[in-house]
């Protein structure tokens, strides 16, 4: 039986379950996420995390199950619709920058915009403006190639900050960064959360960057607990122990 969601969850998924050849790698998750939250989903690799994040970004269709965006449901979306909703609302942080070689970092923080049919001269002036705000304005006109991993990496914020998503999906998106950059780009996350009302769903197996958000949820082979306050000290400390305890265990 279909349940309505929330009004005050943009973000509301029910019952998912989703399986890779055979091999489960969501079991059964529900999960809400309310609009400007920062939410962790912290686990150690391997154990769903990047599986949900694609799932609720509608890069991957549910075995079974619904996600719903701002009570309209995605699990019924094909996959023209989900494209169109990915274009259009959500952002994308990955492990890995993923960008366009052929295109300068202004033109691929530009890109989505210019997709979702906004003017150039408008998308090129957000791209600059992000571009600033993760100190990369320097690269603007240089290429993949030419760049350090950090800076591609800054970039990739860059390009899912710059259109004003409703969701930003960052799934493990200070990896490739030296401690002192992690905290940096982090704390720009955060703060595009709160002066933009972005909700920022973020999957990470380190703790100390689970701290960064409103609410840790643990996930373990599939299964997510429910989320808790991320200043709770034991809270967290449990995280890290339910993390060595699944990588012991997988």
């Amino acid at each position: 039986m279909s349940v309505a969601p929330p009004d005050n969850d943009v973000l509301w998924a029910r019952a998912l379950v989703k399986s890779h050849h055979g091999t489960p790698a969501l079991r059964s998750v529900s999960l809400g996420v309310r609009e400007a939250e920062v939410l962790a989903v912290a686990g150690p690799r391997g154990c769903g995390k990047s599986t949900l994040l694609d799932c609720l970004s509608g890069m991957q269709p549910v075995d079974e199950g619904e996600i719903w965006f701002n009570s309209s449901p995605v699990h019924t979306l094909t996959r023209a619709g989900r494209e169109r909703l990915r274009r259009e609302r959500f952002g994308w942080v990955g492990p890995e920058p993923q960008l366009v070689p052929e295109l300068n970092a202004r033109e691929n923080v530009a890109l989505p915009m210019l997709l979702a049919g906004q003017p150039r001269k408008v998308a090129a002036t957000a791209a600059s403006e992000w571009l600033e705000r993760l100190d990369v304005a320097d690269c603007a006109k240089r290429r993949p190639a030419e760049l350090l991993q950090d800076q591609r990496q800054r970039i990739a914020v860059a390009r899912a900050l710059a259109p004003s998503p409703a969701v930003v999906f960052a799934d493990e998106p200070t990896a490739p960064l030296h401690r002192e950059s992690q905290d940096q780009v982090l704390r720009i996350l955060l703060a595009a959360s709160r002066s933009h009302k972005i909700t920022l769903i973020l999957a990470t197996h380190d703790a100390s960057v689970a701290r960064y958000a409103n609410r840790v949820a643990v996930m373990a082979d599939g299964r997510l607990a429910q989320p808790v306050d991320a200043r709770d000290a034991v809270a967290l400390s449990e995280l890290e122990e339910d993390a060595r305890t699944c990588s012991t265990s997988v």
